[in-house]
């Protein structure tokens, strides 16, 4: 599928991949480059509450300050 860049930019989806990955007016886009200047995306239309649950709760509550401490410890490293 071929889609026409316009000259502000904006770049129409075509409808079979907007219908594939359920996207709809206002959902957002995140848009990657790999290192052969490839160029995809990934339709970022979760919403915040569709999050809830799915990490378990924790079997001890953790204090700010720890959770401060682990970032430091623990930041940047992946």
């Amino acid at each position: 599928m071929i889609s026409t860049i316009t000259s502000k930019g904006q770049l129409t989806i075509p409808k079979p991949i907007r219908d594939r990955l359920k996207l709809s007016t206002g959902d957002k886009i995140e848009f990657f480059i790999d290192e052969q200047d490839r160029v995809s995306f990934v339709a970022v239309t979760a919403s915040i509450t569709q999050l809830r649950g799915m990490a378990p709760k924790p079997k001890k509550p953790v204090s700010l300050s720890r959770m401060q401490e682990a970032i430091e410890q623990e930041g940047g490293k992946l």
